[in-house]
């Protein structure tokens, strides 16, 4: 990144131009600012699990009191914050937040007491789910838990058919008794998912109004998901009420820190939205961060005229991957915990391997690594924060690839003797020991085996939204970011014939400057049910009335109308078919689904009657991206500084498992790197927060972006 200047009045630019990005992780809080047209500054700091805020806070302190430097890092896990406005921070100035508060909460069960009130005869929906199972052969397979138990299920009277006739009208008379009840089940939060809702949501209306003034906090499905089957509405609506309280205390918290209209929040479907929507639709941000590195990645795989891109976000606890083929790609038929969440969201894969990964020996001798993590406390051996257990991190030190007296820019010295003890350790407990074998060498085999096994994960998640969907892997560009992406980005493309590798000068903070970069987003679908050859007046109507919502609410958030579009969609299928494809609304759209239907299974049925089943609407409020200074390149006969040179272990020696490869290699600094450079590996490239390895047969140059542009050869 560019050196910074000080924020605020000191470097002649008022603050209604501050800009902030922040993406809370498992183990790093990122932050990024950027002041009118001014150079990018960015912090990294340890999370604070029990807190998230405390990290959030102490960065933007931080971040904003950087003066004539880079932002850097800081080993500083939040402390305890003073009580007031963030200094330096003044109304006039934008925070896009992306949290893993939501998601968190789902995945450790420790989200709000939640109570279900469904149709007469319903109370076991969340129950009974779907007939498929997580896995067909697993004899002792069990379905998650619920969000709502049953002794937390209730019901009410009233019933309205698939076409929103009323049958039998709500008893609100009933009513009062149901408070009771749910005060007496101690709920503090309430899903309301009521039969065909989203035909006729008035009974779904009556129940919420009256919980509401009850005190209670309540999430209708006809608000968060007016969308037919009603087993993803109640899910989604369920994980909404679980996850709502939550989300809604923790910004409160960071409200009061922070000037009147700051905040927005990073949403899942790639966009940002204001505080209130996100509280009163909490679970369309349990994606936020990874859906805000897929935006960045676009933003400067694109300036570098790449459109076709693999990204891979490595971060301190896990991997999300997505294939990017001119477009951020969508989907609507996510899942958290097991458990379905039917919101548009950025399509992403997550396995759990990242840089804080836990290596151990399973009951049968097999080398594992993840899904289990060490976080940020107490984090990997090395970090000397009272980790026992080694991680990925770990591997590397050992391994020489992550030079331990510049992590962070120098700011936490990694404990390499205590790596190497761990991994011996994990090497006895592998049967990796032999006789006469010194213990560097013991801990630096088993360092090989732990970071080929995080490879095989991370490389099975990029065949899965690769190859495995028809798509040949080494058509794309693999773009590399996350704290510890760098670290294997080569590896993995060279396990899949990729042969081009970016990795941007803001890798280690890139999904907190995709928030920067992301347009405000709002999503609307309605359920219509109609045949295809009289639903176009209908679903026009159904289109208009929800594109009018959208101006309207993209509109309150700040946006201009000549910078508001709208996308129209609809989701058709054949009838009897349970599932719908979606294409744009035109008059011809019953024409274009066919033949995406052809496009997606290889065959259609022109003369088969089709069925419009939801109408969508996308409304987009466009936000300027932070610009990306492209220099001349013009350093193509330097030679870059080296910093030092070390050994590294590239592997085993060809034809002889005993003996590792191990070869000098340079460690160069981005920050020194200018246009034109190029470098050939073996060697290290370190940055204030993130350090880059590459192969012996890989060659990269340093393009007008700065971004490191890898051509990956074929030795290993």
């Amino acid at each position: 990144m560019e050196r910074v200047k000080a924020a605020g009045r000191e470097n002649g630019r008022t603050e209604g131009g501050l800009r902030i990005g922040i993406d809370v992780g498992g183990t790093f809080t990122d932050l990024v600012a950027i002041d009118g047209i001014g150079p990018l500054r960015r912090c990294k700091v340890f999370s604070t699990p029990e807190d998230p805020s405390r990290a959030v806070l102490a960065g933007l302190e931080q971040l904003l009191g950087a003066t004539d430097t880079d932002a850097g890092t800081s080993t500083d896990d939040g402390g305890t914050q003073a009580a007031g406005k963030i200094s330096g921070l003044r109304a006039g100035a934008s925070i896009v937040h992306g949290s893993t508060i939501a998601t968190n909460a789902v995945l450790e069960r420790k989200g709000a007491r939640t109570a279900l009130v469904a149709t007469r005869g319903f109370r076991d929906l969340l129950t009974l789910g779907r007939q498929d199972r997580p896995d067909l052969f697993d004899f002792e397979s069990r379905r998650p838990e619920p969000l709502a138990s049953e002794e937390l299920s209730f019901e009410v009277s009233g019933r309205v058919d698939h076409a929103g006739v009323e049958l039998e009208p709500l008893d609100e008379g009933d009513l009062p008794g149901l408070i009771g009840r749910l005060r007496s089940a101690a709920a503090e939060s309430v899903a309301v998912c009521l039969l065909f809702s989203f035909a006729r949501p008035g009974h779904e209306a009556s129940v919420g109004r009256a919980l509401r003034e009850a005190g209670f906090h309540v999430s209708l499905s006809s608000e968060v998901l007016p969308e037919f089957r009603e087993y993803e509405r109640a899910s989604t609506t369920a994980l909404n009420a679980y996850v709502g309280p939550i989300l809604d205390r923790y910004l409160g918290h960071l409200e009061e820190r922070l000037p009147s209209g700051t905040l927005r929040i990073m949403l899942s479907n790639g966009g940002s939205a204001g505080v209130e929507a996100a509280r009163r639709e909490a679970v369309r941000s349990i994606l936020s961060g990874p859906a805000a590195g897929v935006v960045g990645a676009l933003r400067v795989a694109r300036a570098a005229g790449n459109e076709r891109i693999l990204s891979f976000d490595m971060g301190g606890t896990s991997t999300d991957v997505a294939l990017l083929d001119g477009g951020v790609p969508f989907t609507s038929e996510g899942e958290i915990a097991g458990l379905p969440v039917r919101v548009p969201m950025v399509d992403i894969h997550t396995v759990g391997a990242g840089g804080g990964s836990i290596a151990r020996v399973d009951a049968g001798g097999a080398l594992r690594v993840g899904p289990e993590s060490a976080g940020a406390a107490p984090g990997p051996v090395c970090y000397g924060r009272g980790g026992k257990q080694p991680a990925v991190t770990d591997a590397n030190v050992v391994l020489g690839r992550l030079p331990p007296d510049r992590f962070l820019a120098g700011a936490l010295a990694l404990d390499a003797d205590a790596a190497l003890a761990a991994l011996a350790e994990l090497g006895r407990e592998a049967g990796l020991e032999t006789r006469g074998l010194k213990e560097a060498d013991l801990a630096r085999r088993a360092a090989l085996g732990v970071v080929r096994v995080a490879n095989a994960r991370m490389e099975r998640a990029l065949r899965e939204i690769s190859a495995e969907r028809g798509r040949d892997p080494e058509d794309f560009t693999l773009v590399s970011f996350g704290g510890a992406g760098g670290l294997h980005a080569c590896d993995l493309a060279r396990a899949l014939g990729i042969r081009r590798v970016l990795v941007p000068p803001s890798a280690s903070v890139l999904s907190a400057f995709g928030m920067l970069a992301a347009d405000v987003l709002k999503d609307y679908v309605q359920t219509v049910m109609q045949p295809g050859d009289a639903a176009l007046a209908k679903v026009e109507a159904v289109a208009a009335g929800l594109e009018e919502r959208g101006r309207s609410e993209v509109a309150a958030d700040g946006i201009g109308s000549d910078r508001i579009s709208l996308r129209r969609e609809l989701d058709v299928r054949y009838e009897g078919q349970a599932f719908e494809v979606a294409v744009p609304l035109s008059p011809d759209f019953v024409g274009l689904f066919h033949a995406e239907h052809e496009r997606l299974y290889g065959h259609s049925d022109p003369a088969a009657p089709v069925q419009v089943v939801n109408v969508r609407v996308r409304a987009i409020g466009r936000v300027e991206p932070p610009p990306l200074e492209e220099q001349a390149e013009g350093a193509e006969g330097k030679a870059p500084v080296e910093l030092d040179r070390r050994p590294v272990v590239l592997g085993q020696r060809p034809g002889s498992e005993a003996t590792l490869d191990v070869r000098e290699a340079p460690v160069l600094e981005h920050g020194a790197l200018r246009p034109g450079n190029r470098l050939a590996g073996p060697a290290i490239v370190v940055s204030t927060d993130t350090t880059l390895y590459l192969g012996p047969s890989d060659r990269a140059r340093v393009d007008g972006y700065r971004n490191l542009l890898i051509e990956v050869g074929t030795e290993p």
